[in-house]
């Protein structure tokens, strides 16, 4: 099971890192994460340079794929050559979205007519590409989800290990990573956002995992 996090140069640390963190609480031989990129190196919005675990086609080849945020996303979108290596497919994948990696999904064609979540900076990009926001922090249909602001991106991590995995396994990442003292609220407002989106249509998972 491979989970990729697409992280851009300019990306957000917050929508990257939370997310790999949590997802990687999940200790199963057959579970792997990456932070996969264009390119080798990315430099963050901050200056924080990472290398790459994985590239675009590993994305492509992803049981689930995350696309992160960042302050270049507009540039990412712009790029033809860069956006048709891109190779996302609901059908076959679960898909998540975080902040401006929602206008990605928006330009590849693959939120249809449903609403979507954003951060506020990119809201009006993102609804300038046909697709409604939403004022709430998550939101999926089927196999592809989004999230909006910076720590959204647990949400975002908790629904693919309740998809993947099961809900327990998603209570259990979130629990470790949770605030001393505030354990027990903190999982249960998480899962809150994340359980009406996994009904029973909403878990048969995608075609290319097992």
């Amino acid at each position: 099971m491979h989970i990729a996090i697409l992280t851009f140069d300019g990306f957000n640390e917050l929508d990257s890192l939370i997310a790999l963190g949590i997802l990687n609480r999940i200790k199963r031989p057959d579970w792997r994460v990456s932070i996969a990129c264009p390119a080798p190196r990315v430099r963050s919005m901050n200056g924080v340079v990472m290398e790459a675990q994985a590239d675009l086609r590993a994305v492509s080849a992803a049981d689930a794929v995350i696309v992160g945020s960042g302050i270049k996303t507009r540039e990412v979108v712009a790029d033809a050559e860069l956006m048709a290596q891109l190779q996302l497919d609901p059908s076959r994948q679960l898909l998540g979205a975080q902040c401006s990696g929602t206008l990605v999904l928006a330009k590849l064609g693959l939120l249809g007519d449903v609403p979507a979540c954003t951060d506020l900076t990119t809201k009006p990009w993102v609804e300038e590409a046909g697709v409604r926001v939403l004022e709430q922090p998550f939101v999926a249909h089927g196999n592809v989800a989004t999230a909006g602001g910076c720590l959204a991106s647990q949400y975002l991590a908790a629904w693919l290990i309740a998809r993947l995995v099961d809900e327990e396994a998603a209570r259990g990442a979130l629990h470790y990573v949770a605030p001393v003292g505030e354990k027990e609220p903190y999982v249960e407002r998480a899962m809150a956002n994340i359980a009406p989106f996994l009904g029973e249509t909403a878990l048969t998972a995608p075609a290319s995992i097992p």
